[in-house]
């Protein structure tokens, strides 16, 4: 029988590059770059569908046209007549990449402003996948209505995943930041941190404590990502710390995070122990990292 799973966030139209003011177009997004991966990871049994709201501009289009180029499924995205897609560009400075955003026209920030056709897009999932992005470009009224359909899918039986990936220029201070996140842990199977994420908010002295935070507030399983260091896994069974494979070559950091998820979901889902999933998402973030873009050509997964 087949089965779904479906991401939850906004995709943005992103102009990379830079030189002699000449960029590139492109799409991506967190949760995007994580559906990604999971379309590329899950066996033919599942279905993977992205869950935003774009306009019905050119762009909105294209970016529809791209994610179902992908093998994605795009039919659970809404319309929002008037709005567009949030935009984004990329520049260097002092070696370090550097991001400035449009998006206050998004239409993304209305994905949950329809709970009947948000309970229907996620109505028969397995897997619901959404980020602390996802939460915070929503109204508080919106979140909730998010949080509260979610939690109903999730007590007909499907796994829930979150990632915080706190962006704090999207926040209107720390203490919406820990309500959010709190809240959204009391939904999840899954809680996939970044620990030098967490500490700013919650002031956390090791990634311990980060994960059994977490799974204090309702997580099944805690996943703490520390870049190239070990993650660690914290679940009702045990710990485990999973050290990252070495990338002689690294490209380019981007989409690191949402694909290590991604290979960790993958291999959860196929019945895989939680230490040889972590070993699973290390593997896919090796790839990613290995070249530039969040999203690497397909075959070049083929080894994993």
């Amino acid at each position: 029988m087949t089965k779904r799973a479906v991401s939850i966030g906004e995709a943005m139209i992103e102009m990379s590059g830079g030189n002699e003011r000449n960029y590139r177009l492109g799409f991506a997004g967190d949760t995007l770059n994580t559906a990604y991966y999971l379309r590329a990871l899950l066996g033919a049994d599942w279905t993977v569908d992205y869950i935003t709201a774009l306009g019905d501009d050119d762009y909105s289009r294209q970016m529809s046209a791209f994610i179902a180029g992908t093998g994605i499924g795009t039919s659970h995205i809404r319309t929002i007549p008037g709005k567009r897609p949030g935009l984004y560009m990329i520049h260097q400075h002092d070696g370090d990449r550097h991001f400035t955003y449009w998006r206050d026209s998004s239409a993304a920030k209305l994905l949950a402003d329809d709970e009947d056709a948000l309970t229907a897009a996620i109505a028969d999932a397995d897997l619901i996948y959404f980020s602390g992005i996802t939460l915070a470009i929503l109204a508080p009224a919106a979140r909730e209505t998010l949080l509260t359909v979610i939690a109903a899918r999730r007590d007909a039986g499907a796994a829930v995943a979150f990632d915080p990936n706190i962006r704090p220029a999207l926040w209107p201070g720390r203490e919406t930041v820990a309500e959010a996140l709190s809240a959204a842990a009391r939904v999840a199977t899954f809680v996939l941190p970044t620990h030098g994420d967490e500490v700013p908010y919650f002031g956390d002295a090791d990634d311990g404590v980060t994960a059994r935070r977490y799974r204090d507030a309702g997580a099944r399983e805690a996943i703490v990502k520390n870049g190239a260091d070990p993650a660690l896994v914290v679940t009702a069974d045990g710990e485990w710390r999973v050290s990252a494979q070495k990338v002689a070559n690294v490209v380019d950091a981007t989409g690191a995070g949402d694909s290590f998820n991604a290979g960790y979901l993958a291999a959860r889902l196929a019945g895989q122990a939680p230490e040889a999933a972590a070993k699973a998402g290390h593997a896919t973030a090796s790839v990613v990292i290995g070249h530039h873009g969040a999203l690497v050509p397909r075959e070049k997964l083929t080894s994993l």
